[in-house]
């Protein structure tokens, strides 16, 4: 038997994730920023959007140019998929993610040619958001492309979070670690960021195109043997941290470097936005809600189990008001063996971990896990939306979960239980929700009660 698309908990968490999302909306945010801007009238503004806010937050740039009798004079939009352009004066490219490819390689080529038209008297609005690394990615010279490829397919199977993989990944890549900005010097740059990792380091977001790298190549060095990546990696990426370990090419832009003499950095949305939006919605809808400081991080699967010993924790608390509803972010990773063919994402995985734990659980208790961009991993799901009676629901499909959670395969089991959540792409990123109800239910509105 499938779950119930209509049933009060999960209209209840779909609820509660539109109200992250909606919150974390890039575009009103940089409104706000960018409104508040005295613009030079002798100055050309370029508009570079790159990432998978890219398009609401061009909107938001145009819009404001527009509202003072401006044009851009030029620029960049590169998204996740194929969208209409903001402006006429603005090229949109459409790149891949999670691994770059022809799109990301075209969409970098277009980047080097709108810096090179910016002018040293111009200003440039970077419009920065998660997923820029693999839209913009390009192999630094000596490495190819399919070299570029299977590093960032090795990182992202390897367990290592988003912060040590952009430390890596901006080593091998043409634009990331501070490199994009010293292709725009000496003009004045403003980046407006939305922080897709945990403690919004700018130096990680879309691997730092506009920030200066703190990583040596030594340390990259370090942190691929202890990952176990440096013999899997290419000969070509090997030789590339050698050589600049050796001093025969030179490093990423550091501290001090006057690339960066007149950028600025400013962050206008992250993960906290979502979450408080989605407390304050719960509230409104009668539950008690409760935001674990705590961002959830590691493997997916632990974690899974993990928010789901709480949640029914929570629940079994005779001092918490019920119904009740607890609200988790962060980013978790997944570590897969070698040869591995599962389909998924993290938020897919801890999703069904959780399912396993949550098995029996009393009517009205579930727990949403999902990608606020509205695309998990590789697939064209969020995430999903689990409760006591997942599980069993996908051992009557003929599926074994058991298997699935270990291969790695949360997708195809989750799908044979209809539980999966299909939002669509949101145009924000700022990271991972996870909402867990506890005898949750929706309070009706005003026009509800009327006609009951």
């Amino acid at each position: 038997m499938r779950p119930n698309p209509l049933s009060p908990s999960r209209i209840l968490l779909a609820d509660l994730y539109a109200a992250a999302t909606a919150a974390a909306a890039p575009g009103p945010a940089l409104s706000a920023c960018l409104d508040r801007l005295d613009l030079d009238p002798g100055r050309e503004i370029w508009i570079l959007a790159l990432g998978k806010a890219s398009v609401a937050m061009a909107q938001a740039a145009t819009d404001s140019l527009r509202s003072r009798g401006r044009l851009p004079a030029g620029g960049l939009v590169v998204a996740p998929a194929a969208s209409a352009s903001p402006h006429p004066l603005l090229r949109c490219v459409p790149g891949e993610h999670p691994e770059p490819g022809p799109g990301s390689f075209a969409a970098a080529e277009a980047l080097a040619a709108v810096a090179a038209q910016v002018n040293p008297a111009d200003e440039v609005w970077v419009l920065l958001s998660g997923g820029t690394t693999s839209l913009i990615g390009a192999p630094e010279p000596g490495l190819s492309a399919d070299d570029l490829t299977r590093l960032y397919s090795l990182l992202l199977g390897s367990g290592l979070d988003i912060t040590a993989m952009n430390r890596i990944r901006k080593r091998f890549s043409r634009w990331g670690g501070g490199k994009l900005a010293r292709a725009l010097a000496p003009a004045r740059v403003r980046v407006y960021i939305v922080s897709d990792v945990i403690g919004d380091d700018l130096a990680s977001i879309g691997s730092g195109p506009l920030v200066p790298d703190p990583t040596t190549a030594a340390e990259v060095r370090d942190l691929l043997q202890r990952a176990d990546l440096w013999s899997r990696l290419p000969e070509s990426a090997r030789g590339l941290v050698a050589s600049a370990e050796a001093g025969k090419t030179a490093e990423t832009p550091k501290p001090g470097d006057q690339a960066f003499a007149r950028v600025t950095l400013e962050l206008v949305v992250s993960n906290r936005l979502a979450l408080e939006a989605a407390a304050k919605r719960a509230a409104e809808l009668g539950l008690a809600p409760e935001v674990v400081e705590t961002p959830i991080a590691g493997e997916a699967s632990a974690a899974g189990a993990s928010v789901a010993a709480k949640l029914l924790y929570n629940c079994a608390r005779k001092s918490i008001p019920q119904p009740s509803c607890t609200i988790w972010g962060g980013e978790t990773t997944v570590t897969l063996g070698q040869g591995s063919t599962g389909l998924g994402g993290r938020s897919q995985e801890l999703a069904l971990a959780a399912a396993r734990v949550l098995e029996g659980a009393p009517e009205g208790t579930a727990l949403l896990a999902a990608g606020t961009d509205g695309r998990d991993g590789p697939t064209d799901a969020a995430g999903a939306i689990v409760d006591g009676g997942t599980w069993s629901a996908i051992v009557r499909s003929g599926r074994d979960p058991t298997h699935d959670l270990a291969a790695h395969d949360a997708y195809h089991a989750l799908d044979a239980a209809g539980v999966l959540l299909r939002p669509g792409l949101t145009g924000t990123n700022v990271m991972d929700v996870v909402i867990g109800v506890c005898g949750g239910k929706k309070k009706r509105s005003r026009n509800e009660r009327a006609t009951s």
